[in-house]
C-alpha cells in the first residue's frame, strides 16, 4: 500500500515562520494588508511543505464555488499549455480549481464554452479569444452578470477589462528591424485573421520597423490565413513568384513558422542563404529545427500567472485591486541560424 501523504496546515506554516495563523492565511490570499517580504516567505514555506488550501472547505465559508473557468483555443498548442501551468500554479495556491475548455478556434464553440462556464457557477473567467471571434457580446453579458473577466493573449478592444498581453508591437518590431540590420529588404509577413488583436498588433510592429529603417511597405508581401496545415504551402509559392519575390519571412504564429520552414524546404530554398526566416512564438523545439529558428519569445507562463492573479483579486473583490488595465508582458528576441548570414554562422 502507498504511504499516507502528510497534510500540512495554516497552523504548520505558522509555527515554522512564528507568526499567527491569521498573518498566513492574508499572505496567502494576496492581502494588501501584508508585506510583499512576509507574502514572500510564507509562499516559499507553502511550496516547501507542500501546503495546499482545500478548496470545498473554502466554498462552505461563503457562496463562491472556488472555481474559475478557463477558455482557450487547444490545450495542444504550446502557448497555451505554458500558459495553463502559469494559471494553474497561482489557482492552486491561492484554493481555486480550474475547469478548462477548449474552443478550437470556433466562435460557437467558444459561447458554447462561456455558457457551460455560467452554468457551473464559476466564480470569474480567464479567456483567450477564438481565431473566428470578432462579436463579443456573449462575454459583454458575462460583465452584465458581474462575473469578473480577465483576457489574455488573444483580447478585445470593445471590453472594458483587464487584458494580458505580451509586448507584440515590440517582438514585432525587433523580428523586423534584425531581418533589416542582417540585409534583408523585401520581408514577407505570414499572419492570422486580421480581426485578432495580436495580428494587428504585430503587423503595426512590423511596419514601424519598415519605416523607421526607410523601406516602403508592400501590401503584396502580406498574407492573412488559418491554422490549416496546408495552406503555407501555396502562400510561399505564391510570394516566390513575385516580381520582386521576399528575401525574408516574418511568421506571427509557431505553426506558420514551422510550415513556413517546411514548405521553403521542400521548395529548395535554402535558409537563411536564400531567404532568412523568423517566428513570434513559445515553440520549445525552435533551436532543434534545421536550422534552429530564430524568434520572439512569448513568455507564456508569466501571462497565465499574471492573468490568474488579476482575476482572483477581481473575484475577492480587494480593496487595492488594480485597476482595469492592459498589462504588457516583455518578449524576448533569440537570433539563431535560419537569420544569420553565413559569416555570422561560421563565428558561432
Amino acid at each position: 500500500m502507498p504511504l499516507p501523504v502528510e497534510t500540512y496546515t495554516i497552523k504548520d506554516i505558522a509555527r515554522e515562520l512564528g507568526i499567527s495563523t491569521s498573518t498566513v492565511s492574508r499572505a496567502l490570499r494576496g492581502s494588501y494588508e501584508i508585506n510583499p517580504e512576509t507574502k514572500r516567505l510564507v509562499m516559499e514555506c507553502a511550496e516547501r511543505l507542500n501546503y495546499r488550501p482545500n478548496p470545498i472547505a473554502l466554498s462552505l465559508k461563503g457562496s463562491a464555488s472556488r472555481a474559475i473557468g478557463v477558455i482557450l483555443p487547444q490545450i495542444a498548442n504550446y502557448f497555451f499549455s505554458q500558459a495553463i501551468n502559469g494559471i494553474e500554479a497561482i489557482a492552486y495556491n491561492r484554493g481555486y480549481h480550474v475547469i478548462i475548455f477548449q474552443s478550437q478556434e470556433s466562435y460557437e464553440r467558444e459561447v458554447a464554452n462561456v455558457q457551460q462556464s455560467m452554468s457551473r457557477k464559476v466564480d470569474g473567467l480567464l479567456m483567450s479569444l477564438s481565431s473566428e471571434t470578432s462579436d463579443v457580446a456573449h462575454l459583454q453579458e458575462v460583465l452584465d452578470k458581474n462575473v469578473p473577466l480577465v483576457l489574455f493573449d488573444r483580447v478585445s478592444a470593445d471590453l472594458n477589462v483587464t487584458k494580458v498581453v505580451a509586448d507584440n508591437f515590440g517582438g514585432a518590431f525587433a523580428a523586423t528591424e534584425h531581418l533589416i540590420q542582417s540585409g534583408r529588404r523585401r520581408i514577407a509577413h505570414l499572419t492570422i485573421q486580421p480581426w485578432l488583436s495580436i495580428t494587428q498588433e504585430r503587423l503595426a510592429g512590423y511596419r514601424a520597423a519598415l519605416e523607421k529603417h526607410g523601406l516602403e511597405f508592400d501590401e503584396s508581401l502580406i498574407r492573412y490565413g488559418t491554422f490549416g496545415p496546408d495552406e503555407v504551402g501555396p502562400m510561399v509559392d505564391e510570394l516566390m513568384r513575385h516580381s520582386a519575390p521576399p528575401d525574408a519571412f516574418f511568421t506571427a504564429s509557431d505553426r506558420l513558422a514551422v510550415g513556413c520552414l517546411q514548405a521553403l524546404r521542400q521548395r529548395n530554398l535554402h535558409i537563411p542563404e536564400d531567404v532568412s526566416l523568423i517566428g513570434f512564438t513559445n515553440l520549445n523545439v525552435a533551436d532543434f529545427l534545421a536550422p534552429p529558428l530564430s524568434t520572439v519569445v512569448q513568455p507564456a507562463t508569466e501571462i497565465g500567472q499574471v492573468a490568474a492573479e488579476r482575476l482572483i483579486d477581481q473575484i475577492e473583490r480587494k480593496h487595492r485591486a488594480l485597476p482595469i488595465e492592459t498589462v504588457k508582458i516583455p518578449t524576448e528576441l533569440i537570433v539563431r541560424s535560419s537569420t544569420m548570414t553565413s559569416s555570422e554562422v561560421v563565428k558561432l
